[in-house]
């Protein structure tokens, strides 16, 4: 299946550059997985598509402040690494930039205290693909805190405004720490709109997913069938688990808030048989793409996605190719806001 097949025309200016003053201002495209109808209103419709006894499956994870900017300690050169995956003993997965400078060996420095000693320290260890790296942090004190002090949120590359709130790249809900990246259509919900949809009967469910390295590598492969993706570390609890398997017996809906989720449950469902899903936790690389068949999820919040990435190609296997590309195409026409901080699409 060749990647261009997912690829449409998308204007720059539609890209939306920072949140909306409310969470719960974006518009909102249903699309109908059955018949291929769209709707176009505002995300607080949303309570008209959920029903009693449905089940809406939210991330959780929290974003940290994963971009550090210091020196190389040598020759003062300015370095930039986002961490992307803690892997213990102090070693963190990072994108390194200028990558061909930071070789095995590299010694860096981030921050500096009153004797002009580097707050944190860092040395490369390994050189992996398309810029990653693995590096060794060394420090006093407690690293969290160090990284609240010195970080900053990774913004995707293609928002160019400053975030002046660091909390609205973080769900209401976000509780575990470890994503380089929002599970972005979680950004819609407030505290309140969740209890109202509680009170009409809607359960809340929450899994971990801690977005890592694939969210910022593009496709470079020609067809769908060859891409790899980068395993992301996922947790699903005894209680969720419970919850899932209770829906899904007296007939309701999987409501995934997020791709992440998605891929979370999804990843669930193929350790288990017959949607007896039970807790767990691990690593996945699962790569949904149209012909996959969803074992668990029903019905997808997300937002709008880039060409030809494998979001994309995860809804289109929800609601087919030709309704996704149909769908996006209204989306430009109509002018909504695309990614991180764009509008929200519910496919159900």
């Amino acid at each position: 299946m060749n990647v261009d097949l997912f690829d449409f025309e998308l204007p720059e200016e539609l890209i939306a550059q920072t949140p909306l003053v409310e969470r719960t201002g974006s518009r909102l495209l249903t699309l109908n997985k059955r018949t291929g109808e769209t709707q176009h209103g505002t995300f607080l419709d949303i309570e008209q598509y959920v029903q009693p006894g449905d089940l809406l499956v939210l991330n959780d994870t929290r974003v940290i402040p994963a971009r550090l900017f210091g020196i190389k300690r040598d020759t003062g050169a300015k370095v930039e690494l986002l961490l992307l995956k803690a892997i213990g003993d102090n070693r963190w997965e990072a994108l390194a930039k200028p990558a061909k400078r930071l070789r095995i060996g590299t010694e860096l420095a981030f921050g500096m205290d009153e004797a002009g000693e580097p707050l944190l320290r860092a040395v490369i260890e390994e050189e992996g693909e398309h810029g990653s790296r693995i590096v060794r942090f060394e420090y006093e004190g407690i690293f969290q805190e160090l990284l609240d002090r010195l970080g900053e949120m990774p913004l995707p590359p293609y928002i160019k405004e400053k975030l002046d709130d660091r909390e609205r790249y973080q769900t209401v809900y976000a509780r575990h720490e470890g994503s380089a990246a929002a599970p972005t259509a979680g950004l819609h919900f407030t505290t309140e709109l969740l209890e109202q949809l509680q009170r009409k009967g809607v359960g809340i469910a929450y899994v971990t997913l801690h977005v890592g390295l694939g969210t910022f590598r593009p496709m470079s492969v020609d067809t769908v069938e060859e891409h790899v993706m980068h395993s992301e570390y996922f947790e699903l609890s005894e209680t969720t688990a419970q919850q899932i398997v209770e829906t899904k017996s007296r007939g309701g809906r999987i409501i995934a808030v997020g791709t992440t989720s998605a891929r979370t449950l999804e990843s669930a469902a193929s350790m288990f048989t017959d949607g007896q899903v039970q807790a767990c936790s691990g690593w996945t690389d699962i790569f949904i793409f149209p012909g996959y068949s969803f074992k668990l999820v029903d019905a997808l919040l997300t937002n709008f996605h880039l060409p030809k990435s494998t979001l994309v190609m995860l809804v289109s296997a929800l609601a087919g190719r030709d309704a996704i590309m149909q769908a996006y195409r209204e989306a430009v026409a109509l002018q909504y806001r695309f990614f991180s901080f764009g509008d929200a699409m519910l496919i159900y």
